[in-house]
């Protein structure tokens, strides 16, 4: 792709300038040199933030789908697109190849139009990660019905929330799931949530666990017997530029889960751009994301990003722990695995184990390594370099969100040097700003503050699905004609970006501002902690004190506790200062998570107040048993 690798650090900067001194002119050159429209657009960029509405390409006419499958059928026909690795690694794997995909989409969009969706129409995907779960998306995409993905692990009051907020007119979902040695039952939490949901028409079942399982009469069909029958002819429905392509929900840390609305060519053109330069896709490379397609994280970087480059890319349906703690790099051996994108909660929880079980694959077919999800700690990027890359590989610790659509501050493999827990550079086309609490933009080097962005991207969400007013004021009230992030980030001598943590999550303790994550990166290094997180509570003197909530590697005897209290204050102290001690440390067999592996850190924000009474829906959560065990032993 031309107008598309970045080499090396002056390059970057190169081209860095021309994306902000002329955005135009840059993504319209990338729009225009890498992709297949069916029209041309009359304008590359209309906005006015402070509605805030966006256009990108506007007036051009396209489908994604086209980009993603059609266009390589000439040269790649044969070449893997998809490689599914199961969760029983005895299980064969599946290899995929782009005219195989090209054929299952289409025939998935016909059953699409023969069960009456069309375009515009919204459809829940409620899957494992199955091959299934990426043809569904690209069905949608194909006919111009708008996908709502929804994680197959959450519950059935999850699930009928997004339904009933996007108007879904059927669901696509399969008899059941596994996960690890657990065999789950999708259909049950199906049925459950369609009680509430009258205007779903049609649930299309996949088998997977192949059980005996109800199915409804008149609403649900098995998906099989109707893609055998379906023709594998479907001509892509023609899009608008900015027709919507997918609704994906956040699950705001209150309030109602909000589901951002991703519209089709500007998220195209950014995820396909980013994807090329942050991992440094070459022709025969073997990409292996291991997030959930119902996060961003798949949306973008196990399905459209990789397909629009005409990549490999791997679908994995299992857990890192699953049969043992060497499942990933058991896989990185078998594929061949070039590029490796994982969380720091993984990485964080395979670092606790022996290292036998990374010591005995063959990772040298590793060029890449990336994390994603949240800043990564200092301990955890240093023994992912070491065990896995074997310091020869460099590693992209990714800053972005699901409002963003893509990866917006990251390292530019080969091109920028790293530095352990910072995310380094803006990637071109991105302008970020730090503000401080008057709205005032920090400048210059040596500052941190709330992390904004300035100027629009092509990947932005455009609005939150049936209330733009929610959307104006969560991203674009705090600070005029800026999008907000929520994060809070510094700036350091060289213009390097560290993400600090949610700005919730920073602490004002006698006056000084205290991000969580660097006080969480210091108790980390403790050899006892496998892990940690930091809450703030009121406190009559420094108005707010800390409360940190402590997993420890080993369950020792309790009468060790206050000596492991005393060392962790010891070694906040040496890192960040006496102002950032704890007040009370409560050691916890584990913390409430999200099934992206985030701290829900209101939970404990409440349990450190003391405000038990009142933590809202935890049904979501990854662990919701663990809340009651950590509410037992507060402090």
């Amino acid at each position: 792709m031309s107008n598309y690798h970045i080499k090396n650090l002056e390059e970057y900067f190169q081209v860095y300038r021309k994306s902000v001194r002329d955005p135009e002119t840059f993504w319209g050159e990338i729009a225009e040199e890498n992709f297949m429209w069916q029209k041309q657009w009359d304008k590359v960029l209309e906005y006015d933030l402070s509605k805030p509405e966006i256009s990108w390409f506007k007036g051009a006419k396209l489908n994604i789908t086209e980009n993603c499958l059609d266009r390589h059928l000439y040269a790649r026909g044969n070449k893997t697109a998809i490689i599914f690795e199961p969760n029983d690694p005895s299980e064969k794997a599946e290899h995929i190849t782009y005219k195989q995909l090209h054929e299952r989409v289409c025939k998935f969009a016909n059953v699409l139009l023969e069960n009456g969706i069309k375009k515009g129409d919204r459809v829940c995907i409620y899957l494992p990660m199955i091959p299934e779960l990426a043809v569904s998306l690209l069905a949608c995409a194909r006919i111009g019905a708008i996908h709502s993905v929804v994680f197959a692990g959450f519950s059935a009051t999850a699930l009928s929330t997004r339904i009933i907020d996007s108007d879904c007119k059927m669901v696509i979902t399969s008899d059941g799931s596994f996960r690890g040695n657990k065999t789950i039952n999708l259909k049950a939490i199906v049925d459950e949530a369609l009680e509430s949901c009258p205007n779903i028409e049609t649930v299309l079942v996949a088998k997977r666990i192949h059980t005996e399982i109800p199915m409804k009469q008149n609403r649900d069909k098995w998906l099989q017997p109707l893609l055998d029958a379906a023709s594998t002819d479907c001509a892509p429905e023609i899009m608008d530029a900015e027709a919507p392509l997918f609704i994906l929900y956040t699950s705001g840390s209150t309030g109602k889960p909000k589901g951002m609305v991703h519209t089709t060519a500007g998220y195209m053109v950014y995820t396909s751009y980013t994807f090329k330069n942050v991992f440094q896709y070459r022709e025969n490379d073997v990409y292996w994301c291991t997030a959930d397609i119902g996060w961003i994280t798949g949306h973008s970087y196990i399905v459209y990003g990789p397909l629009a480059n005409g990549a490999t890319t791997v679908l994995f349906e299992g857990v890192p722990s699953y049969p043992d703690f060497g499942r990933f790099w058991e896989v990185v051996e078998k594929h061949k695995i070039t590029q490796f994108y994982t969380a720091p909660t993984a990485i964080r929880a395979l670092a606790k184990e022996r290292l036998d079980f990374s010591e005995n694959y063959d990772l040298s077919s590793l060029k890449i390594l990336g994390t994603v999800g949240e800043p990564i700690n200092e301990e955890a990027w240093h023994w992912y370099d070491e065990n896995i890359g074997k310091k020869n590989c460099p590693i992209v610790d990714t800053w972005w969100q699901t409002e963003t659509g893509g990866i917006m501050i990251s390292p530019i493999p080969y091109a920028t040097p790293t530095i352990p827990t910072y995310a380094t550079l803006p990637l071109p086309g991105i302008q970020p700003a730090l503000m401080d609490e008057n709205g005032e933009e920090l400048i210059g080097n040596l500052v941190s503050g709330r992390l904004c962005i300035k100027f629009p991207w092509p990947g932005m969400a455009r609005t939150i699905w049936g209330n733009h007013q929610r959307y104006k004021e969560t991203y674009f009230s705090a600070f005029e004609n800026k999008y907000f992030s929520g994060d809070g980030a510094l700036r350091d001598s060289t213009g390097y970006y560290r993400i600090t943590g949610r700005v919730d999550d920073v602490i004002i303790v006698s006056g000084h501002n205290l991000g969580t994550a660097p006080i969480e990166d210091a108790i980390n290094e403790h050899p006892a902690v496998a892990e940690s997180a930091i809450v703030g509570f009121p406190h009559d003197v420094k108005g707010n004190a800390l409360y940190g909530f402590v997993i420890l590697k080993e369950t020792g005897e309790s009468r060790l506790h206050d000596n492991l209290r005393k060392e962790i204050n010891q070694i906040i102290t040496e890192h960040i200062g006496p102002i950032a001690k704890l007040d009370k440390i409560q050691f916890t067999e584990g913390l409430p998570k999200t099934r992206s592996g985030k701290i829900m850190r209101r939970i404990l924000r409440k349990i450190a107040e003391k405000d038990t009474n009142n933590l809202g829906d935890i049904s979501t959560l990854l662990n919701p048993e663990v809340v009651q065990t950590i509410i037992d032993k507060a402090l």
